[in-house]
């Protein structure tokens, strides 16, 4: 019969792990955070921490100390900690936490370091340099091979006797020729250290035990950490205190909960998150983070055309212009009476539609006009759009763009090379215009203020925008590609885009109005922190946004500049973009969605910049789960229960068959009284709707007015609901705790997962929303209480819009105006975070900022809990 393989116990494994010492957890967790530090390329860890026997010095002594903890990746130091863990936990087992920690951090790296350097450097004349902690894991084995030989001398192989001393030789060698890069010498001196330890010539090394029981009964060593192993476990247990096990509960974490080192950790800990978060978004412009654009989708052949845009085009142009610059003054039914008479001059199939909005108590009504050009070659299932709005974004006459429109209309009716149909839509502003069309288009309109289409195509592929509103030459393209709530378009369409206007053509480009970019640090953390804040308001920058969430990849180009290019070039760019749009054989979706630009051809990923709005984020998750559990931290009862006698009263605790006796406040929780906090924190959420309402539904001549009660409520309400809760309700400090642990929670969900969806949002309200992680009732410094909810009332929502309007030079009203048209015509969801997450979080804030806790009473408020 087969003997039978050990199987795999997934419970034997999770038992093992939990069970390990204290100082192997340490090891390893040091080992993986230098592992983590190693990835970024500011600071070069191997080179400060590895063995380099040329370098060492009175000055650098330490690297024989640090270089077992550092690796050169991540297989390199997995596999060393997979050979260490085991080998480790038994010697701290055998020896105690203190010896152990006294000889790995001291002789047994020490003396084995010197040992090689000695050689490699003074015999050898080489300067080879060592990391890693496999030189640990063959002193090990040399102890362990010592031991199995006292009590097992030979094993047989064959008829041959052979000394169980010699298997860590046999595996120095084949770890030497099997594995690259590997110290033999570095591990020789592990296993010299190893034998000299196991063979009682070294042991005089360690610290004597009297020192060690003194420093362990000093320190409480036995009672504060868990998983220390003592010097003496006959006396105390492998672990001292040993770990308990109940239903609700599990050991470590009735241990770690109450551990004082640990409580002090989470808030240091909230405060490094934000810090490495900014840190991490100002790195992403270096060339180490940061990464050249490239074309994803081969079928687009950017530039691999060549163009025929020119001659005597040009005079089409100029006649266009004449009669567009008639049209000034005209109203608008006018004016798409003449372009409906050159569209179907041109051979076009012509359609117009009405549309109207009302928002802020105003109304927004116009006739957007279109024409179909149906591609010879095509079956009507796929369109692209060329888009020239009649005002612009800045409410400018675009006539250059209008007449550009009607000549690339012209000129490509006379080709038969498309395949895809072209739209050509000229809208009758850059706002209203293009919603109505898209959303009707898209069948999404609402009816009867928004006509239907009587002409449609099929799906629509990307569109174009012209905003041209000058006559004169021009130096570069500026490309505006944000889009509603921070969506942005393909970002190969903006590559295709580059690639034909820099390299094809020549005409530099532009992005986020930086005309002058010196590719320098500066200016790419201007472009990026200028696109995030874009992306932030969740603003149509364009009559391309409109698209956007119809998945429809649209970008506007807006010459600028004084130079030598004319209209003929920018004709030739937008005739090459659809040549390579037309050649598409599906959507685009190879190249990036979320991106930050910060130069026409550098952009940084989601996978790269993700991380610092979640470090931001999880700060407030981190501070909710600290704020929880101290909520529930038995307060009151240890001071009473030592009252008696001076000592403290023991529970005990079982785990498995094993009983031990802890002191009580180790299993003791507190009843957390909820209601109230849940109460405060679900009435301030729903509370953000009252303004998220008001402002969306104010007409324009009030907005103003109703903003500045706003502001002057919102200095005013924190204090009158403090006060209420005081008054009413006497909240305890308990509940205090809770009503902050409850609202961080709320906000750290809400951005992580607004980070996914809108970045540039979610780190905005996280780094304003940062000071509300540390704030805590301060009822006898009434002074400082005052101080803060100033500087607390600098960073509220109203605030930073007022703010925001003034760094505009825009009035509060117009802001606002803007806001709710957004809002009803957008469908920006700006104002939602803005009112429901960030402001209730803020008013929480104050609140406990003006708390003052009631004294609560010991009795009845704990519940022991033991095994």
């Amino acid at each position: 019969m087969a003997p039978s393989l050990p199987q795999f116990s997934a419970a034997r494994m999770r038992s093992y792990i939990f069970r390990l010492p204290l100082f192997t957890r340490g090891i390893i967790l040091v080992i993986v955070l230098l592992w983590i530090a190693s990835i970024q390329s500011v600071w070069d860890v191997q080179k400060w921490g590895a063995l380099i026997p040329d370098e060492i010095g009175l000055s650098s002594m330490y690297r024989t100390n640090t270089f077992p903890l550092i690796h050169a990746g991540f297989f390199h130091a997995f596999m060393n900690i997979l050979a260490l863990t085991p080998l480790l936990e038994r010697f701290e087992a055998e020896h105690g936490t203190l010896t152990t920690l006294a000889l790995f951090m001291g002789p047994l790296s020490t003396i084995p370091a010197l040992l090689y350097t000695f050689i490699e450097r003074g015999l050898l004349h080489m300067n080879t340099t060592i990391l890693g902690a496999s030189i640990w894991v063959f002193t090990l084995i040399a102890m362990e091979a010592v031991k199995t030989y006292k009590s097992n001398p030979y094993f047989m192989l064959g008829t041959t006797q052979i000394p169980t001393w010699i298997t860590p030789f046999v595996m120095v060698l084949f770890v030497s020729v099997l594995v690259p890069n590997t110290s033999f010498l570095g591990h020789i001196c592990g296993l010299a250290f190893g034998y000299g330890w196991g063979l009682g010539y070294l042991k005089f090394l360690a610290p004597p035990e009297w020192a060690l029981r003194w420093i362990e009964g000093k320190l409480n060593l036995l009672g504060r950490l868990p998983h220390y192993v003592s010097v003496d476990q006959k006396t105390y247990g492998r672990y001292g205190v040993l770990p308990i096990t109940n239903p609700t509960m599990s050991a470590s974490g009735v241990l770690l909960r109450h551990n004082p080192l640990l409580l002090k950790l989470p808030p240091y800990l909230s405060f490094l998150c934000i810090v490495v978060g900014v840190a991490w978004l100002l790195v992403l412009p270096l060339d180490d983070y940061s990464r050249k654009t490239y074309i994803s989708e081969n079928a687009l052949l950017p530039g691999q055309v060549h163009t025929y845009f020119a001659g005597s085009d040009q005079n089409v142009f100029r006649g266009y212009k004449h009669e567009v610059d008639a049209l000034e003054g005209k109203s608008n039914i006018e004016v798409n009476d003449k372009l409906e008479e050159f569209f179907k001059a041109s051979g076009l199939k012509v359609a117009r539609q009405k549309y109207e909005y009302k928002s802020a108590g105003e109304t927004y009504s116009g006739e957007n006009i279109y024409a179909i050009l149906h591609a010879p070659r095509g079956d009507a299932t796929e369109a692209i759009v060329l888009v020239g709005a009649w005002k612009n974004i800045e409410e400018e006459s675009n006539r250059s763009g209008v007449a550009l429109v009607l000549t690339l209309a012209r000129y490509f009716k006379r080709w038969s090379l498309w395949s895809k149909d072209i739209i050509f839509l000229v809208t009758a502003d850059s706002t209203a215009g293009p919603q109505a069309w898209v959303d009707a288009y898209h069948d999404t309109h609402q009816s009867p203020a928004i006509e239907s289409l009587p002409l449609k195509s099929g799906a629509l592929q990307g569109a174009v925008v012209i905003d041209y509103p000058f006559d004169h030459r021009f130096e570069s393209i500026h490309v505006v590609y944000d889009g509603i709530n921070g969506q942005l378009p393909n970002l190969d369409l903006l590559n295709t885009v580059v690639s034909i206007a820099s390299g094809q053509m020549g005409i530099g480009v532009s992005i986020q109005k930086m005309w002058k970019h010196s590719d320098k640090y500066q200016d790419r953390l201007q472009t990026m922190l200028r696109g995030m804040l874009k992306q932030g308001l969740g603003y149509a920058s364009g009559p391309h946004s409109s698209f956007i969430p119809y998945h429809v990849d649209a970008i506007t180009l807006q010459p600028f500049g004084e130079g030598w290019q004319d209209e003929m070039a920018m004709g030739r760019v937008i005739e090459s973009t659809f040549r390579s749009l037309n050649n598409l054989l599906e959507h685009l979706h190879q190249s990036f969605f979320f991106y930050l630009l910060m130069q026409s051809s550098r952009f940084v990923s989601i996978g790269t910049y993700l991380p610092s709005a979640m470090l931001v984020a999880v700060n407030f998750t981190i501070m909710a789960i600290f704020l929880w559990i101290k909520s529930g931290s038995p307060k009151g009862l240890t001071k009473g229960s030592s009252a008696k006698g001076g000592k403290k009263q023991l529970a005990s605790v079982k785990e498995v068959n094993v009983k031990a006796l802890v002191p009580e406040e180790i299993v003791t929780v507190r009843e957390r009284e909820l209601f109230l906090p849940l109460a405060v924190v679900a009435g301030l959420q729903f509370l953000g709707v009252l303004p998220l309402f008001i402002f969306n539904h104010t007409p324009q001549n009030m907005l103003q007015p109703v903003f500045i009660f706003t502001v002057i409520l919102n200095c005013i309400l924190p204090f009158l609901l403090s006060n209420s809760l005081i008054h009413y309700f006497a909240p305890t400090a308990q509940q205090y705790t809770l009503i902050k642990a409850f609202s961080l929670l709320l906000l750290g969900m809400f951005l992580s997962a607004l980070a996914t969806l809108n970045f540039s949002l979610a780190f905005l309200v996280g780094l304003f929303s940062a000071p509300l992680t540390y704030i805590q009732p301060l009822p006898k410094h009434p002074i400082i209480a005052f101080i803060l909810a100033i500087l607390l009332t600098l960073l509220a929502p109203t605030t930073i819009v007022l703010a925001g309007s003034w760094h505009w030079g825009s009035s509060i009203g117009q802001v606002l105006k803007e806001a709710a048209f957004g809002w009803d015509v957008w469908g920006m969801n700006t104002q939602v975070v803005v009112w429901c997450v960030w402001w209730p979080a803020w008013v929480v804030g104050m609140i406990l900022l003006f708390g003052k806790p009631r004294v609560e009473g010991v009795k009845g408020n704990v519940n022991a809990v033991g095994g």
